[in-house]
């Protein structure tokens, strides 16, 4: 009896495990969430009721609009709590959302019956799950189901079990001097901790921090850094959501018997909606927190390569933006850097609000720090970097590319890459996949 619970128990996991890692950007489940949704809202728009159909419901969808267009204005053009518009797509689609949960109430008095209240209810629920689904297919946040719900995969370690080795192997590059102990595991482990603001007093919120399957070996090779910062809004999470941080480097340590970076995706800004711009000013010591604090404590907690060389920093959007930002202020720190998807500027919609919040309208004091105006005035033999977007990112594709320019002409080393697609999850997981060999190298991991 108990084994055939175990099986059944096992067939449940089994079962839900593959329900939860169902696709919300590609296959089937997407074109149904879709379908369901056009059944959902036939239903509600188009009941035997003349009424209702003359009356009711063009107050309903007029409702609709009026606070879809507020909303539109507090967001846009009075509270502005992102640098760059949201696509109008994305508020047509909340409009649609709204009318659906608007026409709950009169399509069930219609026909005042029970079948009736939870067909609509069920309806209603559909139109919204389909509007949800398209607005994540337009940036890709959650990739599965499980990620949408909040089931992670992921195999975390606490800071306890973290030990020293006393035996650890250096070499540069560190994979021919390799040899991964048998019992290697195949995947690596999330740490999630509180880097303290010592030096900046910045708050940040908690770094995830990825740790390769060879950092657990004894001997320890010691591994190089990759410093990554999420969008905003955003949170360190979202790399490991969004951004499937953990399978891209469980693959590449695969193929490179268990060796990969170490991950520090450490927090830029301090809050979901917050955007400090990535500098030290009135908003926040931004800049002294992640070229400062986040390195001191990162070499003394953690077994490591400490040569800046093996440290790269790299970000997507507002994170790209800061990666820039770092490998020009402080290009001893951090003579590595992935852009993605970054901006030509730190910004928060325009330069004179930029400079009045963060400087108090000292133009000069936002021209010190800005990576256009330090690339154009000063050169950077020994650093290194990567640009990417993708192909369709309208307002971001100019900008990168004239950052790309820039940074060529101050001396570095950098590449450009463009991928197909948008500015994106799905832009930034394969940017990440497709730059990290480059890295790789770069960082004396690889050949």
């Amino acid at each position: 009896m108990r084994a055939l619970g175990q099986s059944k128990w096992h067939l449940w996991r089994s079962e839900m495990t593959r329900i939860t890692d169902l696709s919300l950007l590609t296959g089937w489940l997407p074109v149904a969430s879709a379908v369901l949704g056009a059944v959902g809202a036939v239903w509600l728009l188009l009941p035997r009721a003349r009424r209702y159909v003359t009356t009711t419901m063009p107050i309903v969808l007029l409702t609709a609009t009026v606070l879809t267009v507020a909303l539109y204005l507090v967001v846009e053009e009075i509270w502005r709590p992102f640098p760059d518009p949201i696509a109008v797509s994305v508020y047509v689609l909340i409009g649609i959302a709204l009318a659906a949960v608007l026409l709950v109430v009169p399509r069930i008095l219609v026909r005042k019956t029970v079948l009736t209240g939870v067909v609509t209810v069920f309806a209603a629920l559909a139109v919204l799950v389909a509007v949800g689904v398209r607005i994540n297919l337009e940036y890709a946040s959650y990739p599965t189901v499980g990620a949408a719900l909040g089931i992670e995969h992921l195999d975390r370690v606490d800071a306890a079990e973290l030990t020293r080795r006393e035996q650890v192997i250096s070499a540069r590059p560190l994979e021919p001097a390799w040899h991964p102990p048998d019992g290697l595991p195949d995947h690596g482990r999330v740490l999630t901790a509180a880097i303290p603001p010592t030096a900046s007093g910045f708050t940040a919120r908690d770094a995830q921090i990825y740790l390769p399957p060879a950092y657990f070996a004894d001997p320890r090779p010691l591994l190089p850094v990759l410093v990554l910062l999420a969008g905003e809004p955003g949170a360190p999470q979202d790399w490991f959501v969004g951004g499937r941080l953990a399978q891209t480097m469980d693959s590449f340590a695969r193929a490179h018997n268990g060796l990969a970076p170490v991950v520090v995706v450490a927090d830029g800004t301090g809050s979901q909606l917050a955007n400090p711009l990535c500098l030290d000013s009135k908003l926040g010591n931004v800049a002294t927190y992640l070229a400062v604090d986040v390195p001191n404590w990162t070499r003394a907690t953690l077994q490591i390569d400490p040569d800046p060389r093996s440290w790269a920093v790299g970000g997507l959007s507002y994170g790209g933006t800061c990666a820039l930002q770092l490998a020009t202020n402080y290009p001893a720190v951090y003579p590595t850097f992935l852009d993605m998807s970054g901006q030509d500027e730190p910004t928060l919609g325009d330069r004179q609000r930029t400079v009045d919040a963060a400087f108090g309208g000292d133009t000069a004091a936002l021209l010190r720090v800005d990576p256009l105006e330090l690339l154009r005035t000063r050169t950077y033999p020994d650093s290194a970097g990567a640009f990417v977007v993708g192909a369709d990112d309208a307002m971001y594709r100019p900008q990168v590319e004239r950052m790309y320019e820039a940074a060529r002409e101050a001396g570095m080393d950098v590449r450009l890459r463009i991928l197909p697609g948008g500015h994106n999850f799905a832009l930034w997981e394969r940017g990440l996949r497709d730059q990290l060999p480059w890295l790789a190298t770069r960082l004396g991991l690889t050949p």
